[in-house]
């Protein structure tokens, strides 16, 4: 699974009759304390994520096994909005970092 940020929408009136009604979000990794890396990726949205949410994504053969993608011809899909993410010391919501020895 990756960790990312949906930063914005890809529009194609011309696809697949496959992936009609599907909308494709751009999905940019993140790290841990959910600075963006330089990878990216372009994701069926499952969830009804927005740009700006932290998802997660998965691919490959996990990515035709939703409802939504069955069988479809897609390698990448978001899979759910994120609330937190706990590490060890810190805590992590979708707003960014605290540390939990300052709390």
């Amino acid at each position: 699974m990756i960790l990312g940020r949906v930063i914005g929408t890809v529009w194609a009136t011309r696809k697949d009759e496959q992936l009609r009604g599907m909308t494709l979000q751009i999905v940019q990794e993140v790290g841990l304390d959910l600075s963006p890396t330089s990878n990216f990726v372009v994701a069926v949205d499952g969830v009804g994520a927005g740009v700006g949410e932290i998802v997660l994504v998965v691919q490959g053969s996990s990515a035709r096994q939703t409802a939504l993608t069955q069988n479809k011809p897609v390698d990448a899909v978001i899979t759910a909005i994120v609330d937190k993410v706990d590490v060890p010391d810190e805590r992590v919501s979708a707003e960014g970092v605290t540390s939990l020895a300052a709390a």
